[in-house]
C-alpha cells in the first residue's frame, strides 16, 4: 500500500507578468513505512512539492493522495487528513511561537483537537524526543538550537501522525547536533512505523536516513534511486 501517490504535479508561480514553473510533471509514489527522499540544490522545486503533500501550497495541478484521500487544489487539510500529515520545518528558530511556552506550543494542537490528558501526553512527547519534563515551563529563546528542533519535532508527532514531512531538517544546525536529530527521527521511526518524505540538499543526509529518493533538478525529477546508487553516492 502506498501513503502517498504524485502524478503530473505542477505548480506555477507568478513573476512580474509571467508564470514560472517550479515544479513540472513530477510522478513519484511512497510506501507505507517507507523513508522517502527529496534530494536536490536549492530552488529545484523539492520543498515545493512537500509544501504540497502538507496542504500549505495549494495552488498547484496534478494528482495527490496521502493516507488514501485525495487533495483538491485550492483546499486546506483538514479532518483526519490534517492530523495524520505533519511537517517538521527547516528553522527551529522560526518554527516555534517565541512568546508561547514550550508546554502551550504542545499542548494547543491536542486542545484545538479536543483530546483528553493534554498535560501527559506533553510530557510523553518531550520524554519521546529526549527532553526532560521540566523543560515544558521555558520559552524557545531559553533553549539551544538542538533543542528547539526536538521540541519542533515533539509537537508534529503529538497528534500521532502517519506521514511525517521533514524539510531540511539539520542543515540550520551545529555539525555536532545533527547526526542527533537524525539518529532521533530513524530511532522514532523504528518504533512507530511511520511515512517519512525528507527533503535535503545534503546526499550523505538522504543515503543515511532513506530508502529511495528523487534527484530533482529545475522542477523536475531525473533520477529516482534505491539504497544500492544512494550508498554509490555517498561513497563518490
Amino acid at each position: 500500500m502506498n501513503a502517498v501517490e504524485v502524478a503530473d504535479l505542477n505548480v506555477r508561480f507568478e513573476r512580474g507578468d509571467s508564470h514560472v514553473a517550479a515544479v513540472r510533471s513530477v510522478n513519484f509514489a511512497v510506501a507505507d513505512g517507507e523513508t522517502f527522499g527529496l534530494v536536490g540544490p536549492s530552488g529545484c522545486g523539492k520543498s515545493t512539492v512537500l509544501r504540497v503533500i502538507a496542504g500549505l501550497q495549494r495552488e498547484w495541478s496534478g494528482r495527490v493522495t496521502a493516507l488514501g484521500t485525495s487533495y483538491r487544489p485550492g483546499h486546506r487539510l483538514t479532518g483526519n487528513l490534517r492530523r495524520g500529515v505533519q511537517m517538521v520545518f527547516q528553522d527551529p528558530y522560526a518554527s516555534l511561537h517565541p512568546r508561547h511556552s514550550i508546554r502551550r506550543t504542545l499542548e494547543e494542537p491536542l486542545r484545538v483537537n479536543h483530546l483528553p490528558d493534554p498535560r501527559a501526553r506533553a510530557a510523553q512527547a518531550l520524554a519521546a524526543v529526549g527532553l526532560p519534563p521540566e523543560l515544558a515551563r521555558r520559552y524557545p529563546n531559553a533553549l539551544s538550537g538542538g533543542q528547539r528542533q526536538r521540541v519542533a519535532i515533539a509537537r508534529a508527532l503529538i497528534l500521532r501522525p502517519r506521514l511525517l514531512l521533514l524539510d531540511e531538517p539539520t542543515s540550520a544546525l551545529d555539525m555536532s547536533v545533527q547526526a542527533e536529530i537524525l539518529n532521533l527521527l530513524n530511532d522514532l521511526k523504528a518504533t512507530s512505523g511511520m511515512t517519512f518524505i525528507l527533503v535535503s540538499h545534503d546526499m550523505d543526509v538522504i543515503a543515511h536516513m532513506c530508502d529511495r529518493a528523487a534527484a530533482m533538478r529545475r522542477g523536475e525529477i531525473v533520477e529516482v534511486m534505491g539504497r544500492e546508487r544512494l550508498s554509490e553516492s555517498r561513497a563518490e
